[in-house]
């Protein structure tokens, strides 16, 4: 009884640097908001151009009956979408491999040069994730002209940027002792590296591709907004031409695509992580 009754944790006076730290954080959120354009009036107030939306998109093809051929179209536009989103994460993949092995710290020894070409290396992967893949689809649509190409290479380079760090990172995590032994033995840091250091993190590159490949499908469908392929192109076709109906189809379609690589590449993580659970890796 006569012991002190000590404050519950949640009531515990916090430190000066704590109390700074808050009041800084909300003066962050109300000047973000301030700048957000945020405004419930405008959100509320457009019900009218909101119900209008709807009523003209749902049901979808209510007055102009959609043909087969037009379905048949938005298919077919859906199938480019998915072979830029394929290809184009296989080839980044294969680059962002390369470019995450000379940004990898070690792999190749200590040496100046081989520090350089780390420097290098990771400065490209930086470059090219930090630029929004939509500039990079204007500049290859400025380049190689309207299509699925420049979708294709646009996805390729953001996948480089984005495996690439992963892949980066997966290879520098991975314990060295197996690598070490084989080096004692007179291999190379080349031989270690696709002898012991590879094969430890594969798994990791496995799913790391696989969420590439979801982020792939995703973006294509963005891309075709500024000219660069597959049905994003007629999606913006249609919302210029005002055919909601239509536009709602298109839409359905591609949330169809997505779910279907996302459950895909869920079911095979969820395998890749259960067989190397049961290797012991």
């Amino acid at each position: 009884m006569n012991q002190k009754m000590k404050t519950p944790k949640r009531f515990e006076q916090i430190s000066s640097f704590q109390y700074m730290s808050i009041i800084v954080f909300f003066l962050i959120m109300v000047w973000a908001l301030d700048g957000s354009g945020f405004s419930f009036s405008k959100l509320f107030g457009s019900s009218e151009y909101i119900g209008r939306f709807l009523s003209e998109a749902f049901p979808p093809i209510s007055e102009h009956r959609l043909s087969w051929n037009d379905f048949n179209r938005y298919i077919l536009l859906l199938i480019e979408t998915a072979q830029m989103a394929i290809f184009g994460t296989f080839l980044g993949i294969i680059v962002g491999f390369l470019f995450a092995l000379m940004a990898s710290r070690g792999l190749f020894g200590n040496s100046i040069p081989a520090r350089m070409l780390q420097v290098v290396a990771k400065f490209l992967i930086t470059f090219m994730r930090t630029i929004p893949d939509l500039v990079w689809a204007i500049i290859f649509v400025m380049v190689v002209g309207l299509g699925a190409f420049a979708g294709t290479l646009t996805i390729a380079i953001d996948t480089i940027g984005f495996v690439g760090r992963f892949f980066a990172e997966e290879m520098e995590d991975v314990e060295r002792s197996a690598a070490e032994g084989i080096e004692s033995s007179g291999a190379s840091k080349l031989d270690s590296t696709f002898s012991a250091i590879i094969p430890a993190a594969m798994p990791g590159f496995i799913t790391t591709s696989l969420f590439a490949l979801e982020k792939s499908v995703r973006g294509s469908v963005v891309l075709g907004l500024v000219g660069a392929g597959g049905i994003g192109m007629e999606l913006n076709s249609l919302f210029n031409w005002m055919a909601y109906d239509r536009a709602v189809v298109v839409i359905g379609l591609m949330f169809v695509l997505i779910l279907f690589v996302e459950q895909i590449s869920s079911y095979a993580r969820l395998k890749i992580l259960d067989g190397s659970v049961k290797s012991g890796k």
